[in-house]
């Protein structure tokens, strides 16, 4: 098959996938794999553990044997006024062969290379949970947009029947024109949210394309029976002890320290001799030419081969001060890299408490923001027959319907809070995994 009907393959089955993806809703599943193909933060984490994965061998290379091969060729002539009294042409092969013996700094400089390839792999890790994170986020903020809109169009239209209602009570002398105006300008209102509500879902999918790469596609709903229970252990203790253990930005931070620690070594064993076996290969051929009108070996030349052998032994006593202030600098780093853990380490417990608290928070939210829901709508429903027996007027009605929608966005926003509590302290503790997406995603309709 001929790369041409390959790429008419590939356009059509592309088409059918984006004209799938416009048909029928995808989940938190479906929007993850799209990121995980797509998203330029998450490929930009992949090369640089790919980048990161070549300290080891960089550092492990320090050790092993180099061999290095060179070669030349020359020709001469020697000449005396324009007459040539000589001429020859020379070859030099050389091939050298070094291992070394004892290089402290460089063994020092393999353990740094290994501690640095595994901080990028924890560091990768961390930004394959913080993907996670990302897309949820934003999957989120979609619906909740998608939510809030649906409840600034259902607010128009309820305020515009009651606008209408006002204007023909007005018309037979059951109502004021001050009705008449307060359910105006509440209309008026409505329609500022509704155009509001509109740019916000714009906004939030365009944030969901530049992770996924295409345009948002229909998104499924989260279902009305998913659960909320407060986090498992309670104890926020037993939170901190998981997440000291197992935070991948911590580790990547002790990690990090750790290859600071065995750079400054490295630097501090620049006094200590360095010793390597040596051993060198040289074969030199020449042949020369005419010489006082003789011809001399025209084909086979002169040869020589050199085989050297030795044992080098090297120490440096005085390089300007540029080994002392090398080390002293590398100690320096060392020391920082030490502080910057221990922030680490301060900051992954500070972000356990707090994602731990408000998973706590957001689990009594949800269910204190669904009573809330019921009680508007009641209230609404007493408003209603308030209005009707004359005992509430207008201005109430407006309110009670106001705060019915404000009830149903504050609900679906306090859903979508907890799931992303719940998701971030799964992260601060080092255990969040696509598992836990698509345990979300199978409570989707």
């Amino acid at each position: 098959m001929d790369y041409y009907s390959l790429k008419k393959i590939f356009a059509l089955t592309t088409s059918v996938l984006l004209t799938s993806l416009n048909l029928n809703s995808e989940d938190l599943k479906d929007i993850y794999e799209l990121a995980l193909l797509n998203d330029p933060t998450f490929k930009a984490a992949e090369a640089s553990l790919r980048a990161g994965k070549e300290y080891k061998v960089q550092g492990r290379a320090g050790l092993m044997p180099s061999l290095s091969v060179s070669g030349s060729t020359t020709w001469s002539e020697y000449r005396l006024e324009e007459n040539l009294l000589d001429e020859y042409n020379s070859n030099n092969h050389s091939a050298s062969l070094q291992q070394p013996l004892f290089r402290l700094d460089r063994w020092f400089q393999f353990k740094q290379g290994k501690s640095l390839s595994k901080s990028a792999e924890a560091e990768f890790a961390y930004q394959q949970q913080e993907t996670m994170i990302r897309v949820a986020t934003s999957y989120f903020n979609v619906l909740y947009a998608k939510d809030s809109l649906s409840a600034a169009k259902a607010e128009v239209d309820a305020i515009g029947r009651q606008r209408d209602q006002a204007k023909k009570r007005f018309e037979v002398g059951l109502a004021s024109i001050t009705e008449v105006q307060d359910t105006q300008a509440a209309y008026d209102l409505s329609i500022v949210s509704k155009i509001s509500r509109e740019a916000q879902l714009d906004s939030a999918k365009e944030a969901l394309t530049a992770i996924i790469g295409m345009e948002t596609p229909l998104l499924s709903p989260l279902s009305e029976d998913y659960s909320t229970p407060p986090p498992s252990p309670i104890e926020r203790e037993s939170w901190v002890k998981r997440g000291l253990a197992n935070n991948y930005q911590l580790k990547a931070a002790l990690l990090s320290t750790d290859a600071a620690k065995h750079n400054a070594r490295a630097s501090g064993s620049g006094h200590l001799p360095k010793i390597d076996i040596i051993g060198r290969v040289t074969k030199s051929t020449s042949k020369q030419g005419k010489f006082g009108g003789f011809i001399q070996n025209p084909l086979f030349g002169l040869e020589s081969d050199n085989r050297q052998y030795a044992i080098q032994v090297s120490m440096p006593i005085f390089a300007g001060g540029a080994v002392s202030s090398s080390r002293r600098q590398a100690y320096a780093q060392y020391d920082r890299s030490k502080e910057q853990a221990l922030i680490a380490e301060r900051s992954v417990i500070r972000e356990i408490r707090s994602n731990h608290f408000n998973v706590q928070t957001q689990s009594a939210n949800v269910k204190a923001r669904k009573q809330a829901l019921t009680s508007a709508n009641s209230a609404l429903e007493a408003t209603k027959i308030g209005y009707e027996v004359g005992t509430r007027n207008v201005v109430d009605l407006l309110q009670a319907e106001r705060g019915l929608y404000a009830a149903q966005r504050d609900y679906a926003k306090s859903r979508y809070d907890y799931i992303i509590s719940l998701l971030r302290l799964n992260l601060s503790v080092g255990s969040l995994s696509p598992e836990d997406l698509y345990k979300v995603s199978s409570q989707m309709d």
